[in-house]
C-alpha cells in the first residue's frame, strides 16, 4: 500500500471561513471552501484574506485547506484564474480543486492539483492519465462500487477521494447538461437549478402512465458510515462530506459524527493514522438523522439496489413522530413517544402525496402525546391538509439545534512533557503528537525541597496548567535526580515559554503538499476523441487535450454548437429498475424507451442496458429562468 494511503482524511466541507474553522475544531483533518470566483457553488463564495485566515487556523492542526475552482472556464476568464491562484497560494490555500484541464497549460504556482468529482473519473484509465499529468488526489465517481474502486486503487498511487455522505446528483458529476438545457445555467459553472428535484410524471412510448407527478430523478442523500471499513481496504484514505452550502449545524453535526467513525477505525487498526493533528471533544452526541437530508443510501457501493430515490419530497422530510388524533381551531393532537419541544419543525403529506410543514410555537404534554400550537396563515385556522390519522414528521429538533448553535466541541493537541536538571538550573521539553519537540532551559539554584512529595506534585499541576491553549498535558514526566525546590512562577514562566518554542517549531514544521510534476513526454489521454460532454470551453483546454494526443475534440455544450436532441444527463439510476420493468430482471420486457413528463416538458429516456445507465434525452429549450435550489 503506498505510503500515503495509511493516511486517513476526513474532508469537511466549508461555505466560509467560520465553518471551516468549526469543521476542522469538530474533527476534519482538511476542509475545502470556494474562494472569490469560479467555485462551482455561487452562493459559497469567500475572498482570498478570509481563506488566510481559514488556513492559518488549519495549519495550527497541519490540517489543510483546499480551494474549489471547479467550473468550467471561459478564455476570458483564464487570466483572472491565474491571478487569483497565486493569490490564493500566497494566502496559504494547500490544494486547488479543478475541473478544467485548461489550467494545467497556465503558469500556476507549485500548488497541489485535486480533481473535481466533475473530472468524472470511472475508470482506472482515467485515473492514471490524471495521475501521470499532476494530480495528487482524485475524487472517485460517487457510482463506483467496492470491486472498481479497488480496481483503480491497485493500479495508481495517487490518493484517491470519496464521498461518503450528503447530497447525491443524480447524474454522473460533469455530465449533466439539463440545467444548461432548461434555463442556460451551468451545473459546471456553479449555477445548476437543480432540475432533478423537480416533480416529473412516468409514461411508456405510447402514453400508458407507470408514475404521476413524483421527484423521480431525485435521489437521497449518500451515507456511507456502515463501509468506511470496506472504502479503506478497497483503497479509498480520504472520506469527503458534501454540503458547501449547509449550514453550521449540518457541518458541526456530520463532521463529529464521521470523525468518531474514523477513530474508531485507527483506534482497530494502529498502521493507518489521521493526517492531522489533536483530537476532538464533543459537548453533544452526532447524529445524522437530526439535521437535513432526504433519507438515507449508499447508493452504488455495494451494487445496484432498490429504494435510492427520494421520490416522494426532494425536501428535508425528518422524522415520524406520531399520527394526528384530535383537530382543534387552531391546534391538534399528537400520540407520539418522542419528547417534542417550542421552536420544533413538523412535516405531513396531504392526500395527494405533497409536503406542507411548519414551526411549532408551542407543544404541551398531554394524556397520549402532545398539543402542538403551530404557527398559522392569515386565515389563523389549522391547514385544511391536517385530518385525524395524518402522520406527523419532525424536521427539526429544536433542543438539538440549540446544542449545535452554542460551543460544541473543543479539540486540542496531547503534549509529552518532561522537566529534567540542565547545567545550572533546569529543562522542560514538549513533544506533539506529529514527533516536534522543543527543549527550553532556566537559569535557577537546585534547592532541596522541604517535602518532595509536595514539591514534585506542585511542579506536575504547574505543568500541566496549559489553560485556554490549543494544548492538553497527556503525559508528564518529573525526570530529576534530586528533590529540588522551583517556585511557582519559575515554572509557569517556562511553561509559557516552551509553549511559545512549540507553537513556533510547529508552525516551522507544517510543509504544505507539493505539486506533483507531470511525466514527460506528455502521456496520451485514454481516447482519440472528445465531444461535448468532456467540458472544453477554452482554447488552452483544447490545447492541453491536444498536446496529450486527442485528435478530433468537440466544444462543451455550453458553448451552443450542439443542436438536435442528445443526452443531458446520463445517469447509474435507471427508473426501469425502479419500477420493475428492467429486462435483465423480468423476462420478455423490452428496453424501450420512455418519457418523462413535467408541465409541457417531455424528455426522452433512453437505456443503455450494457453499460447498466439511463440517458435523459432532449435538445435546448428556450432557457426560461428558474431559482437556483440548494442542494
Amino acid at each position: 500500500m503506498p505510503l500515503n494511503r495509511k493516511m486517513i482524511e476526513l474532508l469537511a466541507p466549508a461555505k466560509n471561513a467560520e465553518f471551516g474553522i468549526e469543521a476542522i475544531i469538530h474533527g476534519a483533518d482538511a476542509v475545502y471552501v470556494g474562494g472569490p470566483a469560479f467555485g462551482a457553488r455561487t452562493k459559497a463564495d469567500n475572498s482570498v484574506a478570509d481563506i488566510g485566515r481559514l488556513a492559518s487556523f488549519a495549519h495550527r492542526y497541519n490540517a489543510r485547506v483546499l480551494v474549489a475552482m471547479n467550473t468550467l472556464l471561459k478564455d476570458e476568464e483564464l487570466e483572472q484564474a491565474r491571478g487569483l491562484i497565486w493569490q490564493l497560494y500566497d494566502a496559504g490555500a494547500d490544494a486547488l480543486i479543478v475541473q478544467d484541464m485548461g489550467l494545467l497549460e497556465l503558469d500556476l504556482p507549485p500548488i497541489q492539483l485535486h480533481a473535481s468529482t466533475q473530472t468524472n473519473i470511472r475508470s482506472l484509465e482515467k485515473a492514471r492519465f490524471l495521475e501521470d499529468v499532476g494530480f495528487s488526489q482524485i475524487v472517485l465517481a460517487r457510482e463506483l462500487a467496492l470491486d472498481q474502486i479497488r480496481v483503480i486503487a491497485n493500479k495508481t498511487r495517487i490518493v484517491l477521494e470519496f464521498f461518503v455522505h450528503g447530497a447525491l446528483c443524480v447524474s454522473y458529476s460533469g455530465l449533466c447538461n439539463l440545467s444548461y438545457a432548461q434555463t442556460g445555467r451551468s451545473a459546471n459553472r456553479g449555477e445548476c437549478s437543480q432540475a432533478c428535484r423537480l416533480p416529473y410524471s412516468l409514461a411508456s412510448q405510447n402514453g400508458q402512465l407507470v408514475a404521476a407527478n413524483r421527484h423521480l430523478l431525485s435521489i437521497k442523500d449518500n451515507n456511507q458510515s456502515d463501509n468506511l471499513r470496506a472504502l479503506l481496504d478497497a483503497g479509498i484514505s480520504s472520506f469527503k462530506i458534501e454540503g458547501r452550502l449547509k449550514d453550521l449545524a449540518y457541518v458541526k453535526n456530520i463532521t463529529a459524527h464521521y470523525r468518531l467513525l474514523l477513530d474508531e477505525i485507527i483506534a482497530e487498526r494502529p498502521h493507518y493514522s489521521r493526517s492531522s493533528s489533536g483530537r476532538s471533544t464533543f459537548l453533544f452526541t452526532p447524529q445524522p438523522d437530526k439535521t437535513f437530508n432526504r433519507g438515507s443510501t449508499d447508493y452504488f457501493v455495494k451494487g445496484r439496489q432498490l429504494d435510492i430515490g427520494a421520490f416522494d419530497s426532494p425536501k428535508f422530510i425528518g422524522d415520524e413522530i406520531g399520527t394526528l388524533t384530535f383537530l382543534g381551531p387552531d391546534n391538534f393532537e399528537v400520540s407520539s413517544c418522542a419528547e417534542l419541544h417550542n421552536g420544533d419543525g413538523i412535516a405531513w403529506f396531504d392526500a395527494k402525496g405533497e409536503l406542507f410543514g411548519t414551526q411549532v410555537n408551542r407543544a404541551e404534554k398531554c394524556a397520549d402525546g402532545y398539543r402542538l400550537f403551530p404557527q398559522l396563515s392569515g386565515a389563523k385556522r389549522l391547514p385544511p391538509e391536517l385530518r385525524p390519522g395524518t402522520r406527523i414528521y419532525r424536521n427539526r429538533d429544536q433542543e438539538f439545534e440549540r446544542v449545535l448553535a452554542k460551543e460544541s466541541a473543543h479539540r486540542r493537541i496531547p503534549l509529552h512533557l518532561r522537566l529534567f536538571e540542565s547545567g545550572d538550573g533546569f529543562a522542560l521539553m514538549m513533544t506533539d503528537d506529529q514527533g516536534v519537540s522543543v527543549v527550553v532551559t532556566t537559569s535557577h539554584c537546585q534547592q532541596p525541597a522541604r517535602n518532595a512529595e509536595q514539591a514534585r506534585t506542585s511542579m506536575r499541576d504547574c505543568l500541566g496548567r496549559l489553560g485556554e491553549s490549543i494544548y492538553f498535558a497527556e503525559r508528564i514526566g518529573i525526570d530529576l535526580a534530586g528533590d529540588w525546590f522551583l517556585p511557582a512562577a519559575t515554572l509557569n514562566q517556562l511553561r509559557r515559554d516552551t509553549l511559545a518554542t512549540l507553537d513556533a517549531a510547529r508552525c516551522a514544521a507544517y510543509q504544505r503538499p507539493l505539486r506533483r510534476p507531470p511525466i514527460e513526454p506528455p502521456v496520451p489521454y485514454p481516447e482519440q476523441s472528445l465531444d461535448y460532454l468532456a467540458g472544453v470551453f477554452n482554447t488552452s483546454a483544447r490545447a492541453f487535450y491536444a498536446r496529450h494526443g486527442v485528435s478530433v475534440i468537440e466544444p462543451a455544450y455550453e458553448c451552443g454548437q450542439v443542436k438536435g436532441e442528445v443526452s443531458l444527463m446520463i445517469t447509474k439510476h435507471c427508473l426501469r429498475y425502479s419500477f420493475d420493468l428492467c429486462p435483465k430482471q423480468v423476462k420478455g420486457i423490452r428496453p424501450e424507451p420512455m418519457i418523462l413528463i413535467n408541465g409541457k416538458e417531455k424528455l426522452t429516456l433512453r437505456f443503455d442496458c450494457k453499460a447498466c445507465e439511463m440517458h435523459v434525452i432532449g435538445k435546448p429549450g428556450k432557457q426560461r429562468t428558474l431559482p437556483v435550489r440548494e442542494r
